[in-house]
Order: C-alpha cells, then sequence, then structure tokens
C-alpha cells in the first residue's frame, strides 16, 4: 500500500496562538514537525511560506474544519493523491513523536487490517490527572475502547494498582487510516461524546469504526499546548535535540 503523510496546521489555538509559527530550537514548529516526518520516510499563508521554505509541500484547506481529521480528507480528496491507500495524519504539535510511533500506526492499518490505526505510549500514574494528557483503553485485541482527557481506568481500590500499571497508555498524535474509512469517518456528524471530551477519535469509536492501537515506549516529550509546554520543549532542544529518525 502507497501510505501519504498529512500534517494539518492553523493558527486559531485558544490556549497557545499562533502555535504552528512560534519557535523550537530556532525554526517554525511546524518546520520541526515536517523534518520529523521527512527522517521518518513514513491552513494559513504564513505556514505555507514556512513549509516551503524548508521544502515541504503545502496545501491549503478551507478554515471551517472542526477538526485536523477533516482537514486531512480534503487534502486526501485531491487529484494529486488519489493514489494513496494509506493517509497518515501527525498532528502539527508533536515535534517530539517518534518513528515507532507513526510506524506503529500505519502498521495496524497496512498489516493488521485496522480501518484507522494509532499508537499510544507507555505511561504512569502520573500522566492520569493531567487534563492535556489523552489516555486511550484497549481490549485484548489492541483495538482502542475509549479515549479520554480523565483517569482511565479508573482505580476504585488503592489496593488494585499493580493490575491497573499495565494499562496505562497516553495518546500520541498520531493517526492512520484506509482511504475509505477517513472518507467514513468525516461523513459522520460529530458525537457527543466527541464535543463533550474535545476528542475527534470519539466520533469514529462512536460509529463502530475500529481503530488499532499500537503501543511504543515511554512518550518523548508530548505534544505542545501551552506557553509552558513550549518553553519545556526550548529547554530540551537547547540540550538534546530529538534525533530525526
Amino acid at each position: 500500500m502507497s501510505t501519504l503523510a498529512v500534517i494539518p496546521a492553523r493558527l486559531g489555538a485558544t490556549r497557545l496562538p499562533r502555535k504552528p509559527l512560534l519557535l523550537l530550537g530556532g525554526a517554525p514548529m511546524i518546520v520541526r514537525v515536517w523534518e520529523r516526518v521527512v527522517a521518518m520516510r513514513a491552513d494559513a499563508d504564513e505556514i505555507a511560506d514556512v513549509v516551503r521554505a524548508a521544502g515541504g509541500e503545502v496545501v491549503l484547506t478551507d478554515a471551517s474544519h472542526p477538526s485536523g481529521t477533516d482537514r486531512v480528507a480534503e487534502v486526501a480528496r485531491g487529484r494529486a493523491f488519489a493514489d494513496f491507500d494509506v493517509i497518515v495524519n501527525v498532528q502539527g504539535d508533536e515535534p517530539y513523536l517518534s518513528g515507532d510511533a507513526v510506524r506503529g500506526a500505519v502498521t495496524m492499518v497496512r498489516d493488521r487490517g485496522f480501518p484507522l490505526g494509532t499508537a499510544a505510549a507507555t505511561a504512569t500514574a502520573s500522566v492520569l490527572e493531567d487534563p492535556s494528557a489523552v489516555k486511550v483503553v484497549v481490549d485484548a485485541s489492541d483495538r482502542a475502547m475509549y479515549f479520554s482527557r480523565a483517569p482511565i481506568p479508573f482505580l476504585r481500590d488503592p489496593a488494585d494498582a499493580a493490575h491497573r500499571e499495565p494499562l496505562l497508555r497516553q495518546h500520541l498524535g498520531v493517526y492512520a487510516y484506509r482511504r475509505e474509512a477517513l472518507a467514513a469517518w468525516v461523513a459522520l456528524p460529530p458525537h457527543p461524546l466527541e464535543l463533550t471530551e474535545r476528542l475527534e477519535q470519539l466520533r469514529a469509536l462512536a460509529a463502530g469504526l475500529a481503530m488499532g492501537v499500537a503501543t511504543v515506549g515511554p512518550v518523548l516529550g508530548g505534544g505542545i499546548d501551552t506557553p509552558e509546554d513550549l518553553a519545556r520543549a526550548n529547554a530540551r532542544w537547547s540540550v538534546a535535540p530529538v534525533p530525526l529518525s
């Protein structure tokens, strides 16, 4: 199967305005994410300009799209990309996303037969109370059961903590889709679960679309959603830039 990688980006983030253009290690964040995707081999004029200047290909999408997946779907419908069977969505605020995460999401679709794929990192209990860290629970076949910003699985009795520890997963910012599954996803109306949690993947799960979850090692740096996240990312980059692999 041929695979197309798309990095949806917009300037309208409320917690961190103009996020794709903010500097990480001296370059716009969107360029850092693009560098990661290019090394893996796996909607504004200003964003387009900085990506083109770095050598990337840009497609401007409708500003009214409610989610990154909707923007990716518009790109995938373009005539130039009609021959790609698998589409990968690498979120534009994940400069530390590992190659294993991207490859794992694609493997769920290409080799495991899921219509949708994503990745999650093994996690510790420290992420459970962080609403910016999205958690996922999977079944025995690696199919996603639910995503939430809340602590899941919920620990009712502290005596059972040892049972929960192996189940903890932090969702990572990557999706892989079969072309027909992507089209089915964006044809659905937003679901109340999606609107409640502000998590677009719940639209697909609520409709019964199966999403495989590849589990990788601990998260390298996480997404960048706030000024504090950006400051931490720059401090880390100044000491040890993420390897482009």
